[in-house]
């Protein structure tokens, strides 16, 4: 069969439902088993009705050698061959032969069957042959007899062909009415036991998705203990935490809307505190010059908070842009933050090695950095260090495709209470005045790369640990 008619063919059955193509491939099957059954059958009957027919001759012979000559007219032969439907018997035995023939012998025959040792290839071959091509000319058929070497007749096909398609034809309506039967059964079969079944997920799953958070939509499981039953109770499963999901996210959408929209307002009044609280620099009052810059530092960090909590909220991070960079200029860059507290000191310390590569998207990569190493820089200017100047140390090494970048510092650690929710927006800071979102931003970026960002306690008081595998590797992990 060639390309365009598989094609074809799959068109054509696309356009029939479940129940028409089972039953389509029942009665092709049912059809295919009642043809492997004729085609031996019908070699059967050829071998019986010739059998019959040798046994026949055998008879009608023995009855002409045993009787005497002048006792048998020439019609009583021409009838006993008549009834046998043979031209001429032979009999061989007892190292004589004996030949009752009506009329001339035919001088050539069509084809000689042996029906001593005949195969069952040769005998299915010879069948189709009579029902196909028969021949105008008459056959020899020789067989085994009772008390003789052998019985051999010759005769016309005509009259076994007649039989063989008489016989083939009532086949034919018994297959058919077999395979309407049949195919009928399995088809009601099929039809309750899967076909109904299916459909009943197929819809369910149609109208769930039309309201998945309507919970009344959710499938219920049957008490059925096969495959259609496991696959219910899994879909049930699906839906019900699906549903959940949905009304938990519709109504934290809902509940960030308001949020961002406080925010932008508040934003916009802090603004204009700001811009006036600016003014108090020109105020010589003495009380006025102490308060201003601790209120210009509050509103500074209310003004940052209000713009990271609009900027988390509304940001979706794209897919990273990966590819092979060094990572030593990417951390010699961090040793800017430390301007972030310059009346601290803070000392900042890498050790990369130049050849290292890591495959990341940069900008990601910079931002998971920057948000870390910041966090360490606020940490270390508010509470410093209880072993002398404050240092933020940095170093990265390969372990087989994986990148692991580790950022130290020598501060008094992360408050217990804090460790809980330290990837948790809004909740895991430990200073006064923070969003709590530079941790879970990184870990956002980190998890797109396929990595992890963990707090590392054994290798210092405070240590942040981030692994970076290369895209292979993760490949070859799956």
């Amino acid at each position: 069969m060639s390309r365009e008619q598989t094609t074809l063919a799959g068109r054509i059955l696309s356009q029939f439902g479940l129940s028409a193509r089972l039953l389509l491939l029942t009665v092709l099957f049912v059809m295919i088993a009642e043809v492997l059954i004729y085609v031996p059958s019908v070699a059967n009957f050829r071998l019986t009705w010739l059998n019959d027919r040798l046994a026949a001759a055998q008879i009608a012979a023995m009855v002409l050698d045993a009787a005497p000559e002048e006792t048998l007219s020439e019609e009583l032969e021409m009838r006993l061959l008549q009834g046998v439907g043979a031209r001429a018997i032979a009999l061989r035995g007892s190292g004589r032969r004996s030949l009752l023939a009506a009329g001339d012998v035919p001088p050539e025959v069509s084809k000689t069957v042996d029906l001593r040792d005949a195969k069952w290839v040769v005998l299915v071959q010879d069948a189709f042959d009579t029902l196909l091509n028969p021949a105008d000319k008459p056959i020899r058929v020789i067989g085994s007899g009772m008390g003789v070497d052998f019985v051999e007749m010759i005769l016309d096909q005509r009259p076994l062909r007649h039989a063989m398609i008489e016989f083939s034809r009532n086949i034919l309506f018994l297959s058919l009415f077999i395979s309407i039967i049949t195919a009928s059964l399995v088809y009601l079969t099929l039809q309750w036991v899967i076909v109904r079944p299916v459909r009943r997920l197929t819809g369910n799953i149609a109208e769930f998705s039309s309201n998945p958070e309507d919970a009344s939509r959710v499938i219920q499981p049957t008490d059925r203990g096969d495959e259609i039953g496991l696959a219910e109770q899994a879909l049930a499963r699906m839906e019900t935490t699906l549903a959940d999901e949905l009304r938990q996210k519709r109504r934290l959408a809902q509940l960030g809307l308001a949020v961002s929209k406080i925010n932008h307002e508040l934003r916009n009044m802090l603004t204009t505190a700001q811009l006036l609280t600016d003014r108090l620099d020109h105020v010589s009052d003495g009380s006025v010059q102490r308060i201003a810059p601790r209120l210009v530092s509050t509103l500074d960090r209310a003004i940052a908070f209000c713009e990271t909590t609009l900027a988390y909220g509304r940001a979706t991070e794209p897919l990273p842009q990966r590819r092979l960079i060094p990572l030593a200029p990417v951390i010699d860059e961090l040793s800017n933050l430390t301007d972030l507290a310059p009346e601290v000191g803070i000392a900042f310390q890498a050790e990369v090695p130049e050849n290292l590569m890591i495959d990341a998207d940069p900008e990601q990569l910079s931002r998971v950095l920057v948000n870390v190493v910041r966090n360490a820089v606020q940490a270390l200017s508010l509470t410093g260090s209880p072993e002398g100047k404050p240092c933020i140390h940095v170093s990265a090494r390969r372990e087989g495709g994986t990148v692991v970048i580790l950022i130290k510092d020598n501060g008094p650690g992360i408050p217990e209470q804090a460790k809980a929710h330290l990837f948790t927006p809004f909740q895991g800071s430990a200073q006064k005045g923070g969003t709590g979102l530079g941790l879970p931003i990184a870990a956002e970026l980190v998890g797109l790369h396929g990595g992890t960002i963990t707090l590392d306690e054994g290798e210092g008081r405070t240590c942040f640990k981030i692994t970076i595998p290369d895209r292979l590797s993760a490949a070859e992990a799956n």
